[in-house]
């Protein structure tokens, strides 16, 4: 139903006893409005009911003044809105049309203009589509940053889409935030203004030194510094990396400051130069539960008989990424026996890893190749004798199958001696904003 405005100053007619009984009668007066015809009432009611003859009526006219009703906004304005949507794996664009609510006719005016498209066909998982429509789910403006630092770029011109993909500068800036943990750490980020994948870096760079799902306390602190990718016209076109962060954790701050090596190596350190990565992941997975763990004797699900079980597994959704939990060389991807699709990864000559029942593999991986602790390899399954998607994962030490909850893993390597003053010089720059930025949020909370 949609309100006209009301201009007029209507009256209200009333009823009031000039003459009572010798009960005092309350009176309480009920205001009802029927904005559609404009008109007012007003009913006088009494607890109890004195005769007709006891009480003298009269008139009583009062204006009332009514503040305007606005019109309804009409769904079909011109107001348009900026939305964004994460690419998830095997997402096709109209699944993220349909998410985005573009309507059905630019939806396959869009499809059929993007036919041709590189980009529309290198969709990466993580990545963002950015979309402008209207209230009624009108597409205006479809942006999408893919490859190496190339820009996909859909704009509605009166009835028809027009296109084009072209190679973008971007230049990097440095953004520095604080905030204070209230409820929880996304909710304090967003406060901040700082973008979810800069917090979920900040969770990744201090998992060895605190639980985040347990260890967060009302009142922890926070400052990070990090990149944001700017390009030609001014615009955000996507964040960077962390470049340091610090955190206060129930009263104890810890400090991480990216740093690269002069042999190409990089990572986040310890103002001393400790590095905060351990050799090892915890686990192969972001979220999971563990199904089956490390065993001398266990029933085996599909062979019906108890054996050793040399390895852990993680029960997970079928597609859901696995990563190397360290540096080191793929010197098997294939498929071997029980193991289904299985990823064998050599770290040194005393460590390897394995990666049993996947349903695929990561793109470019093969035997010889390099990875780093964090890439993604490949994908749950439940290839080989499974019952059920899982990854079964194993540490290998001097080849034999060890427990990883049970053996003390290596650390990862501090800062070399060769790059320890280039170090030096870059973390004193970073912990003087991390100093400034902390200290501006400890004024500002006074």
């Amino acid at each position: 139903m949609r309100f006209m405005p009301i201009r007029n100053k209507p009256s209200i007619l009333a009823q009031k006893s000039s003459r009572l009984t010798k009960k005092t009668l309350r009176w309480l007066i009920v205001l009802s409005t029927i904005p559609l015809f404009g008109f007012v009432t007003a009913f006088g009611i009494a607890p109890h009911s004195p005769s007709l003859h006891e009480v003298e009526i009269k008139e009583v006219v009062r204006d009332l003044y009514l503040p305007e009703v606005l019109p309804e906004l009409d769904a079909s304005s011109e107001q348009s809105f900026w939305r964004q949507e994460t690419i998830r794996r095997g997402d096709t664009i109209a699944a993220i049309l349909d998410r985005l609510d573009v309507d059905q006719h630019d939806k396959r005016d869009f499809l059929l203009a993007a036919r041709d498209s590189r980009a529309m066909r290198q969709l990466q998982p993580g990545k963002i589509i950015y979309a402008q429509t209207t209230a009624d789910g009108s597409l205006l403006t479809l942006r999408y940053f893919f490859g190496n630092e190339e820009l996909f770029l859909m704009e509605k011109t009166e009835q028809t889409f027009r296109m084009s993909e072209q190679k973008i500068e971007l230049e990097s800036q440095i953004q520095m935030k604080s905030g204070t943990v209230n409820s929880s750490l996304f909710a304090a980020t967003d406060n901040a203004g700082i973008p979810n994948s800069i917090a979920a870096q900040m969770i990744d760079i201090l998992a060895s030194e605190i639980d985040f799902h347990r260890d967060l306390r009302r009142g922890d602190r926070f400052t990070v510094v990090y990149e944001t990718l700017i390009d030609s016209s001014g615009e955000a076109a996507k964040t960077g990396k962390v470049i340091a962060v610090e955190f206060t954790n129930q009263r104890k701050t810890y400090q991480a400051i990216y740093f690269q090596s002069s042999n190409g190596d990089f990572g986040y350190y310890t103002p001393e130069g400790e590095s905060l990565r351990k050799a090892f992941l915890k686990a192969p997975l972001d979220f999971s539960r563990i199904s089956s763990g490390f065993s001398n004797a266990r029933f085996h699900p599909v062979l019906k008989k108890w054996r050793a079980h040399k390895g852990i597994d993680y029960a997970a959704p079928t597609g859901t990424p696995v990563k190397a939990t360290a540096n080191g060389k793929v010197t098997f991807a294939g498929t071997q026996r029980g193991y289904g699709k299985l990823i064998i990864i050599k770290h040194d000559d005393q460590y390897e890893t394995a990666y049993g029942h996947l349903s695929g593999f990561a793109k470019r991986l093969s035997n010889g190749a390099r990875v780093s602790q964090g890439d993604v390899i490949g994908y749950v399954g439940m290839t080989g004798m499974a019952t059920g998607p899982h990854l079964h994962y194993e540490l290998r030490v001097n080849g034999v199958q060890r427990d990883p909850s049970k053996i003390a893993l290596p650390t990862a390597t501090p800062i070399a001696k060769k790059d320890l003053v280039a170090f030096q010089n870059q973390a004193e720059s970073l912990l003087s904003r991390l100093d400034i930025m902390r200290n501006l949020q400890l004024a500002s909370n006074d």
